[in-house]
């Protein structure tokens, strides 16, 4: 995710809680979506697609943070 800001990711986790929260959240429910898709949680197509929806949203939040923390150190 977001190869072009591998070392501003670097840079914020451990040390932007708000950041490291919003990473962490993405990545579990990443692995919720992975394992509901191959039937080792039980999961409908409706809450499936609603977790995406949530995954989304956290995504472009990341990449918000993450734009504002590069342009900040240019």
């Amino acid at each position: 995710m977001f190869p072009e800001f591998r070392d501003v990711i670097s840079q914020l986790k451990g040390h932007d809680a708000h950041f490291t929260r919003l990473f962490d959240k993405h990545n579990e429910l990443d692995q919720l979506i992975r394992n509901m898709e191959s039937h080792t949680v039980p999961g409908t197509p409706v809450e499936i697609e609603n977790l995406k929806k949530e995954k989304l949203v956290l995504k472009d939040q990341l990449y918000t943070h993450l734009k504002k923390v590069a342009s900040a150190s240019s």
